[in-house]
């Protein structure tokens, strides 16, 4: 699977690029599913930030809003009571997975819950991620952004070998300063980066894609 972890979407021309590199083929020819899951585990999100998401309302301009052929909804919470011969069709056949912010630690219980986890090996999509929705794709988060009452502990996928700060400086407390303790109780590689900066990962490769601001730790 290749990956666009980004802060905020979709957000300038240097990260659209790469979008389309991933893919293939022009944002107008593919088809999506929207995952809003992180959303729930988050006290800031709720059913009118959900909607707005899967309505490609125009504050989501960045992700659901880019003009894709097709746009679906993906619920994890719901798979794992569908059964997976109904729900892995539909993934297989997505050309992008849209995966909205929230808590990441709640997105990552569910990925795993769901079986998406699972299958993310041997899928050829491109997962879009903003926020929590690139952060679940790392080894941990931090408890800093740790939100879900239930979550054990603040670790998510590994899927990639470093963290992520998202949202640096569009918050009074993502400075850069904030960014460097964080980093720091991690211990680990880590990047913190704005709304116009992106990490798009291909079979290990690395790559800042980037407008704005960002900063790798370790």
């Amino acid at each position: 699977m290749k990956l666009l972890l980004t802060s905020g979407g979709v957000t300038n021309p240097s990260i659209h690029a790469a979008l389309v590199r991933l893919l293939g083929k022009p944002v107008e020819e593919s088809h999506a599913l929207c995952v809003p899951t992180a959303q729930w585990g988050h006290p800031m999100c709720g059913p009118a930030s959900v909607r707005g998401f899967v309505a490609a309302d125009p504050d989501f301009r960045h992700l659901t809003g880019l003009g894709w052929a097709s746009l679906g909804v993906l619920e994890l919470t719901a798979l794992p009571t569908i059964g997976a011969q109904r729900w892995v069709p539909w993934v297989r056949q997505a050309d992008v997975l849209l995966v909205d912010g929230g808590d990441a630690t709640y997105l990552c219980h569910w990925m795993r819950e769901s079986g998406l986890a699972e299958l993310l090996p041997s899928l050829d999509a491109v997962w879009v991620g903003v926020s929590a929705g690139s952060m679940v794709m790392t080894p941990r988060i931090g408890s800093y952004f740790v939100e879900w009452p239930s979550a054990p502990d603040d670790r998510t996928l590994g899927v990639v070998d470093f963290s992520i700060f998202p949202h640096l400086n569009a918050f009074p407390t993502n400075t850069p300063a904030d960014a460097e303790r964080w980093a720091a109780d991690l211990g680990a590689p880590a990047y913190a980066i704005d709304e116009q900066t992106a990490i798009a990962v291909v079979d290990g490769s690395v790559e800042v894609v980037s407008e704005g601001e960002w900063t790798r730790f370790g």
